[in-house]
């Protein structure tokens, strides 16, 4: 359903905004199924973890392959760690939009001085805080999420050392809202990610795959023939395949024959793709997705 990125300074409120979260949306209207990963989740010990770069990456990598094991269609996965790196943000982009699901960045924005306050007091009350070394390091190095990047957008920002994080902060309430959403596709307000030949991950037989391969891409030159002889051989605009995928825009009158070149090219460099390690597209949908925005480009410089 969807994957929720925490991120922000160390002791910035991140477990705390990933908590109220997670409540707020277990009493929302949807009542959708809430994961929140974390540290604590395999019981690493913060300062261990983040006591030089190869832990750190090892680190990153636990939380990643597990995030990668939990997405679905049907949950909220909310992954509660520092995620200070884009490049690390970036790499669970990528997940999500390999299981086609929505996406979002939650960002706890407190200044640094309320950072290491909080960090001293927790250490003063003998909770778990960071050593001084690993906490200066850390707030040196966090890279500030920007909503222009599409790994960090949308974007929703909390500043906990101003007005505190509980589960009607506006935030919180905003992230709901995009989270439980129904999808419209006039408004484009909910963006829901799709997966790609370069993300598709989902392992099937060969022979299934190419089933689909053949299938789906023959009913999307019916549907163009169709639309062609009812427009008595004009110019078709906005073609669709499908309810929720792309329609198709040709500018001009496309033969039979041409289709057909173009279908046999687009299975070949399917099949190309899967032999460099990646299988392709074994369901319809994805299949016509593919297809047509294969066919968008082609006849479109044409």
């Amino acid at each position: 359903m969807a994957l929720v990125v925490i991120c922000g300074q160390p002791c910035s409120g991140k477990s705390t905004a990933a908590l109220c979260l997670a409540e707020a949306l277990k009493e929302s209207e949807a009542k959708p199924i809430v994961r929140i990963i974390d540290e604590g989740s395999f019981h690493l010990d913060r300062n261990q973890s983040y006591a030089d770069m190869p832990a750190e990456k090892n680190l990153r990598g636990v939380l990643r392959s597990e995030v990668d094991r939990s997405l679905s269609k049907e949950d909220i996965v909310i992954v509660d760690s520092l995620n200070n790196i884009k490049g690390y943000r970036y790499e669970l982009w990528c997940l999500a939009r390999a299981a086609g699901i929505r996406y979002c960045v939650v960002f706890c924005d407190a200044e640094e001085t309320c950072c290491r306050k909080w960090n001293e007091e927790r250490r003063e009350k003998g909770e778990a805080a960071y050593d001084d070394k690993i906490f200066e390091d850390l707030a040196r190095r966090f890279e500030r999420p920007d909503r222009r990047n599409r790994w960090d957008s949308p974007l929703f920002e909390l500043w906990p050392h101003k007005e505190g994080v509980t589960n009607s902060s506006a935030a919180i309430a905003e992230a709901i809202s995009y989270l439980t959403k129904k999808v419209d596709s006039k408004s484009g307000d909910v963006k829901v990610l799709q997966p790609t030949i370069a993300t598709q991950n989902a392992r099937f037989s060969e022979a299934n795959s190419l089933y689909e391969l053949d299938r789906a891409t023959q009913e999307v030159i019916s549907a163009i023939m169709e639309a062609q002889s009812l427009a008595l051989g004009g110019p078709s605009n906005g073609i669709s395949v499908g309810v929720g995928l792309p329609t198709i825009t040709i500018s001009r009158s496309v033969g039979l024959p041409e289709l057909r070149r173009l279908r046999r090219t687009f299975i070949k460099l399917t099949g190309q793709t899967s032999l460099s390690g990646r299988p392709p597209p074994s369901d319809a949908e994805s299949t016509k997705r593919m297809f047509v925005d294969y066919l968008n480009r082609e006849l479109g410089a044409a």
